[in-house]
């Protein structure tokens, strides 16, 4: 019954868009994941499509029309998607393959000649509609931005977030937020530009020394930033920073102005003026009041916060001794909670309840880092998988738990996952799991020239998955942030990314390794570390990086085919448990002391 009402609901929203689009004289209504700030992770004002679709995973993209309804997913959601989704009036639309229709390519086809579609132009970035009105113009297609046709139907639409901004101590920052002005200053003057727009919240939290709470997950908050040779002004809703943190701002040069003056703002730039921005990170709303010249170049920031310093560096490592103290802790709880599963039930919710409750525990924690997926056999298929208190599974019987958690810390991001054995799990199980650690492990030793792009090393990670005929929809590793957000860029190792020059991998770069294996309906693996980019040496043909391993937690061996490992990658784990044991041995007592020392034991 419940599941009908809410099915009702979306179909009555639907409606409601639908009739907003005749009277407007839409033909298409496009509805992306997105906020003014084009970010991952929304507010809640800007989760349109988990409003008004019931899919609830955190990227897709909705086009309605009068006839048709669809949600463009990934193969990370295909499974929850079509769960979600079903009943619904919304279609499934997949997204992964060379075979499947981008939205952007479906609308082109769909939508008549010299046609209209809405998208809201404060969530639409610049390079987007780019690619759109190339795709639109041979048919005419015009894309209307200023109508907002959700926000007409959204009578209980959530306020913006109001939590106050906190500045970051220069102790765990590094870098004053005027030495890192003088740095985005340079490269102004190098590009001609007596001005530069930031509208991403974590280069601007970055740049700034500041943190917030207006998104899930990662420390940042609603603001843009405009950043001149000589002054600097940041745009943030009211009340959010106090008194004294204005006055501390002032004393940098810093001036605060309210969030809604950005566009009028940047009207008022003259003509003569040059403003640099990025068109993948800027919107067209703000984008389309600037009467100066603009210059187009990646935000300068997005390059100096992926390099950390050898000081976020030091406090990075004292972060993943702390966190790897609360897995022992945590994996300790859960093997003796498994063994007495049929005393003490066992669910996919007491996962994350136990991982915040103990990373809480460390100093300089901060919240989790994502939302913790932790799923068994089956629910292991859905690399995105979440459990709710709605739809979960009992942790029972023989099989596979996947966790992939993190916590945000004052010193940095953590973001692990690990696959731990329940009962007695089969030999096809144990044949993907050693696959997968052999893919982990193949990436983790990779010596590779400093400048290569990114994704030029994935099929690395993947080569040994592909000796099996098997493969997997998602990248191999995202940037990750110093204590901001754990997806950042401009790094990705992930073969359908483009190998652009600006995913040179350089050194300081802290970037996931996590190949998976999935099998719908029966289970899921996935084996991640955080590594970091450091200097390996020179030779005739240059400078070569290495990875140093961060995160510092055992790998399980009991579900690993120790014949199906060759000794080279047999010595890479023994040696990476030898770390893991000598540098959180001196943090843990107990039953972690004692869980940690069996699950290092040498192979």
């Amino acid at each position: 019954m419940m599941k009908n009402n809410a099915t009702n609901e979306k179909n009555a929203l639907l409606a409601s868009i639908r009739t907003a689009m005749r009277q407007a004289g839409v033909d298409a209504c496009l509805i992306p994941s997105a906020d003014p700030h084009l970010s991952e992770y929304l507010p809640e004002y800007w989760q349109i499509r988990a409003w008004l679709t019931a899919f609830s995973g955190s990227v897709g993209t909705v086009v309605v029309t009068q006839e048709f309804a669809g949600v463009w997913v990934d193969s990370r959601y295909w499974v929850q998607a079509e769960n979600e989704l079903a009943g619904t009036a919304f279609q499934l639309m997949k997204i992964g393959t060379a075979a499947d229709q981008a939205h952007t390519q479906w609308l082109a086809e769909h939508i008549p000649e010299k046609g209209v579609v809405a998208v809201d132009g404060r969530a639409l970035g610049v390079a987007a509609r780019d690619a759109l009105q190339a795709l639109f113009a041979p048919k005419g297609i015009r894309l209307q931005l200023a109508l907002d046709m959700p926000g007409q139907c959204w009578d209980d639409r959530p306020g913006l977030p109001t939590a106050p901004i906190r500045d970051l101590p220069l102790e765990y920052a590094g870098q004053s937020r005027v030495e890192k002005l003088a740095r985005v200053r340079a490269v102004m003057r190098e590009q001609g530009a007596q001005w530069h727009l930031v509208s991403t919240l974590d280069d601007i939290a970055w740049i700034f020394n500041l943190r917030g709470n207006d998104v899930s997950y990662n420390p940042v908050f609603l603001s843009h930033a405009l950043i001149g040779l000589e002054s600097a002004l940041l745009f943030a809703l009211p009340g959010k920073i106090d008194c004294a943190l204005a006055r501390v701002l002032a004393s940098d040069g810093i001036e605060v102005r309210p969030y809604d003056s950005t566009a009028q703002v940047l009207a008022e730039i003259t003509e003569t003026d040059t403003l640099m921005l990025d068109p993948a990170r800027t919107t067209c709303a703000l984008f389309d009041r600037v009467r100066a010249h603009k210059v187009r170049v990646m935000n300068p920031s997005t390059f100096f916060k992926s390099q950390k310093t050898e000081f976020e560096l030091k406090h990075v490592r004292r972060v993943m001794e702390q966190d790897g103290a609360a897995l022992c802790a945590f994996f300790a709880w859960l093997e003796d909670v498994i063994s007495q599963c049929e005393h003490k039930p066992l669910n996919e919710l007491m996962i994350d309840e136990r991982l915040i409750a103990l990373r809480a525990q460390q100093e300089g924690f901060i919240s989790r880092s994502f939302g913790t997926i932790s799923a068994y056999n089956a629910n292991g298929a859905m690399p995105h998988y979440r459990p709710t208190p709605a739809a979960h599974a009992q942790i029972a019987g023989d099989g596979l738990l996947l966790i992939d958690s993190g916590g945000q810390y004052l010193g940095g991001t953590t973001d692990i996952t690990r696959v731990v054995p329940v009962g007695e799990p089969s030999d096809p199980m144990k044949d993907d799991y050693t696959a997968v650690l052999r893919a982990m492990i193949a990436l983790s030793r990779l010596r590779f020239p400093r400048g290569i792009a990114s994704p030029m090393i994935d099929a690395v990670a993947r080569a040994p998955l592909w000796e099996r005929l098997a493969e997997y929809g998602h990248g191999t590793g995202h940037g990750v942030g110093y204590y901001l957000n754990v997806h950042e860029g401009p790094q990705v190792i992930s073969y359908r990314a483009a190998p652009a020059p600006h995913t040179a991998m350089q050194p300081g770069m802290i970037t996931s390794n996590e190949p998976g294996l999935y099998r719908p309906g029966r289970w899921g693996i996935r084996i991640e570390n955080l590594v970091c980019n450091q200097h390996a040496g020179e030779s005739e043909f240059g400078e070569f990086l290495q990875f140093e391993t961060l995160t510092l937690c055992p790998i399980d061996t009991r579900c690993i085919q120790l014949d199906q490992l060759r000794q080279d990658e047999r010595d890479w784990l023994n040696d990476y448990h030898a770390e893991v044991r000598s540098r959180l041995q001196p943090r843990v007592t107990g039953a972690a002391l004692k869980w940690l020392l069996q699950r290092t034991e040498k192979l």
